[in-house]
């Protein structure tokens, strides 16, 4: 029941967003998600579907989303989400751009078991890509786009014109805090007492929140502020995504693989197990790595390693020290790993718990050889990204989430509720 509360005044609230300020088309800011209306506008639906596609750097997710038209004087209901992904991404397969497209075609069939046919050809199927594809060439990302706009036409889903694109990077912010605030039934009281949110996937990462203060406005470069409109309010938000510092491209960075002739060459890091010789795939590219034979390993060691990496690269807004984030993705994952947090409810931390528990795995290395080789560097990169990165402090409150009321934390779902409105199926 409070599911469908909090997605009545959702819907209804989204038929009134669009941004004002720093797009270069403030009134259109929305309408490049989705394309206008891709039904008849005097349809009658009762229950109706959006397929929303991710395409991540690290997997390709499906979110096939469900939703109740009760009568036509009254917004839609969510009424559920059934959400499968695979591994790797689509820019793993840069260039073999057909394989890459019969993922998607096998999440798919998922797709045609939950919707019923009699709803396919009604039913819009959207894929948006992230950071994995903006790193790829542009040929190659635009093959790999090209043959999963094939596959999608080859459905029987309904296709907008511009059903296959890479997203912008602070759509992705943006979406996801809408997402979480919606959910969390923050923007619909009196004091709009929002929370930020952090998004840490393999190849960016995002930071989005409302400022309280006017010296966060004041001090905040233009392009990191983005003004919509909504219950007759209007929120400036501070958003921004940092391609190339989200996990994964961490590591690279961190082994000094970057920009690096990667044939023959064993990347070394002080972050891993001193015996370690291993292989690991990414964007495409094998790369070879293992830990310092001779030097020295442990937390200060590779602290000073990944801090180089983010130290002065980030903005760093004062006021985010003592506000509150929900934090999902690669923080939820690596909380998860080292027993931070439950895996089905996630958990409250602080900044300082990261910090700890870093230390802790890599002071410790052969007590973990049975985890992620990585996990040291990552549960260090997190504590840097976090305090020299973004300036959190060491007490800033993290509630971490992979779901809120029974829905995934992500930009797909602020998506697909924009898609209501292209659909003209709320008021």
């Amino acid at each position: 029941m409070a599911l469908f509360w909090v997605t009545v005044i959702v819907v209804s609230a989204l038929s009134s967003i669009c941004c004002i300020a720093s797009h270069p088309n403030p009134e259109i800011w929305f309408q490049d998600l989705f394309p206008p209306k891709v039904c008849p506008a005097n349809a009658s639906v009762e229950v109706f579907y959006g397929i929303m596609f991710d395409a991540g750097s690290t997997g390709t997710r499906i979110h096939i989303y469900t939703f109740i038209q009760r009568s036509p004087e009254k917004p839609a209901e969510l009424e559920g989400e059934i959400f499968e992904s695979v591994k790797p991404g689509l820019s793993a397969y840069a260039d073999h751009p057909k394989k890459g497209a019969d993922t998607v075609r096998k999440l798919l069939d998922v797709a045609k078991e939950a919707v019923p046919p009699s709803h396919w050809n009604k039913t819009p199927v959207v894929l948006k890509a992230t950071a994995g594809l903006r790193l790829l060439a542009e040929h190659k990302a635009q093959a790999l786009l090209s043959e999963v706009k094939v596959v999608f036409e080859e459905s029987p889903f309904l296709v907008p014109d511009d059903s296959v694109t890479i997203m912008d990077g602070s759509y992705e912010g943006i979406l996801a805090w809408i997402t979480v605030n919606f959910l969390t039934g923050q923007l619909y009281g009196r004091n709009h007492q929002t929370v930020g949110t952090l998004d840490l996937g393999g190849a960016s990462t995002q930071i989005t929140f409302l400022p309280q203060l006017e010296e966060t406005l004041e001090q905040t470069p233009v392009d990191f502020l983005t003004s919509f409109q909504m219950f007759n309010s209007t929120f400036k938000l501070y958003t921004h995504s940092y391609l190339g510092f989200g996990l994964k491209a961490a590591r690279l960075a961190t082994l000094g693989a970057l920009e690096m002739e990667v044939d023959g060459q064993t990347f070394r890091s002080s972050c891993l197990p001193r015996k370690l010789e291993a292989e690991w795939h990414f964007g495409g590219v094998k790369y070879q790595y293992g830990g310092n034979k001779e030097g020295k390993t442990g937390f200060e060691h590779c602290y000073s390693e990944v801090l180089k990496v983010v130290q002065g690269k980030l903005h760093q807004p004062d006021e985010i020290r003592k506000s509150s984030f929900y934090a999902f993705s690669y923080y939820y994952d690596r909380a998860v790993d080292t027993d931070l947090i439950d895996y089905e409810k996630g958990g409250v931390l602080q900044v300082r718990d990261f910090k700890r528990k870093a230390k802790e795995v890599c002071d410790n290395l052969d007590n973990y050889s049975t985890a992620s080789p990585f996990l040291c560097m990552d549960l260090s990169y997190i504590t840097a990204l976090l305090k020299e990165g973004f300036g959190f402090g060491d007490s800033t409150i993290l509630q971490l989430a992979k779901k809120v009321n029974n829905i995934e934390t992500s930009w797909a779902l602020g998506a697909t509720f924009h898609l209501l409105q292209s659909l003209g199926l709320s008021h």
